[in-house]
């Protein structure tokens, strides 16, 4: 599939298609619809970033409600390690309050050290082989209905952590039959065999992020490839997963139709689900933000994104990978 930028829909097709209808559809916008709409002039809806201060649509509530007040008791109570409380996660009181929260493997320390990440690099520290009951019964505490489950980059380990992946999904599934999974993955530096014991647990979602665009990837992601990335989530398809995902950053030097062609990449290699979300500096010594990205702007991705025939959809600055991740199991 090739992207023809004369297509492109910014303002004009979010203002079209609210004309249309009170509320923008969730259904998949026809291809048709985006040719009836031919930009009339070009218009630039990103400004430029202030690091001193975010804009309005970037502020943060505090959580709030009676579900993350009790979840938030138990976490602090057993020291229950959530990558919802230790990444203060924007989203973590609605999560919470859903029944989500998302749990980080094999250690803190990750072998890569990719520009965006507030993860700390180095050598990671030794297996702990109880982790995986550690998980499932942190679930068990929190009452989770959907879990995620990530981990950082084990290339120094001969099985890349894959065991510890598995051996956390089998434990999580004994303790907690009725909780829903979702991996969200390294590459495994594109391993079939290690991919395939992934595979083998059968989480009922498997994700994996290509994080940026294509042009950004080699100072983005430095020991990762956007083909290869690519290349895990067709292969993840082709081998039965029924549900695969993948999230990209936004406003780290990105061009609009590289956005739009990253989209179409991940639908051609059968992608079901997409989310898209601000990049924030974690500290000065990460890259830098180069663009904050406005709500008209992700509406604009959304419907692209729909209209690609994504499942679901998830476009806003504060979306991480797991924002609304229960819904995304069916």
């Amino acid at each position: 599939m090739v992207f023809d930028v004369n297509y492109l829909i910014v303002r004009n097709f979010v203002k079209h298609m609210s004309t249309e209808s009170n509320t923008l559809t969730n259904n998949a916008i026809t291809n048709e619809s985006w040719k009836s709409l031919k930009i009339s002039n070009k218009l630039n809806s990103k400004i430029k970033p202030s690091f001193k201060r975010k804009p309005k649509w970037i502020r943060v509530k505090l959580p709030t409600g009676k579900k993350y007040t009790e979840l938030r008791g138990l976490v602090d109570k057993y020291k229950l390690n959530t990558i919802c409380s230790s990444g203060s996660c924007p989203n973590m009181g609605e999560c919470w309050g859903e029944g989500t929260a998302t749990f980080m493997i094999l250690g803190n320390i990750c072998t890569r050290s990719c520009g965006f990440c507030g993860v700390k690099t180095g050598r990671p520290e030794a297996v702990d082989w109880a982790e995986p009951e550690k998980v499932a019964r942190s679930i068990s505490l929190m009452k989770v209905k959907h879990a995620v489950i990530t981990s950082v980059d084990r290339d120094d380990l001969k099985d890349m952590g894959t065991f510890i992946w598995t051996e956390t999904v089998k434990a999580i599934r004994r303790l907690n039959p009725e909780t829903t999974l979702e991996t969200l993955i390294p590459d495994f530096q594109g391993s079939e065999r290690h991919i395939d014991k992934i595979v083998d647990v059968k989480p009922e979602v498997v994700s994996h992020n290509m994080e940026t665009v294509r042009r950004l990837t080699r100072e983005v992601r430095i020991q990762a490839k956007y083909d290869k990335s690519l290349y895990v989530l067709n292969y993840l398809k082709r081998k039965g997963i029924r549900r695969t995902k993948s999230g990209i950053m936004l406003g780290l030097g990105e061009k609009e139709n590289e956005v739009f062609q990253t989209l179409i990449d991940l639908r051609e290699n059968n992608v079901d689900i997409v989310t898209i979300g601000q990049y924030l500096q974690p500290s000065k010594k990460h890259l830098p933000v180069k663009d904050f990205i406005t709500p008209e702007q992700f509406k604009v991705y959304e419907l692209y994104a729909k209209s690609l025939g994504f499942r679901h959809v998830e476009s806003s600055a504060l979306v991480r990978s797991s924002y609304k991740a229960q819904k995304h199991v069916n």
